[in-house]
């Protein structure tokens, strides 16, 4: 276990930085989309002002910093998943198109021989 002090002092700094990245992304979607009437460069221009207003003061918070350290350790163990080859996703792929095959006749011969059984055998209609 670690024994990392808790530091609960800036808060309501942080709450109050991180509620103002949140309102910085709100106001780069409404101006791009209050920009209807400009030219598309100008809207995007908008919208990603407002999203680099927003990382810029989510990055000063504590939340903004954790989330950084949790996307690069995230990327790190993604580095580290052995993907399989070519060959091997095909044969995965194969038995899992076999499977659902099987599947599929083994349901559609149930409900076949449940028909039968309901409807001719103990109703007695005949289709």
């Amino acid at each position: 276990m670690s024994n990392q002090p808790v530091e609960t002092v800036g808060a309501s700094s942080d709450k109050a930085k991180v509620a103002l990245a949140i309102c910085a992304v709100i106001a780069g979607v409404v101006g791009f989309y209050f920009l209807s009437d400009k030219s598309t460069v100008v809207r995007a221009a908008a919208l990603v002002a407002g999203l680099l207003v927003a990382v810029a003061v989510a990055w000063t918070s504590q939340p903004g910093r954790d989330f950084l350290g949790f996307a690069k350790e995230s990327i790190r163990e993604a580095k580290k998943v052995v993907w399989p080859t070519r060959k091997e996703a095909m044969q995965i792929t194969a038995v899992v198109f076999g499977f659902v095959l099987v599947m599929a006749i083994f349901l559609w011969g149930t409900d076949k021989i449940l028909e039968i059984v309901l409807y001719d055998l103990i109703l007695g209609w005949k289709n």
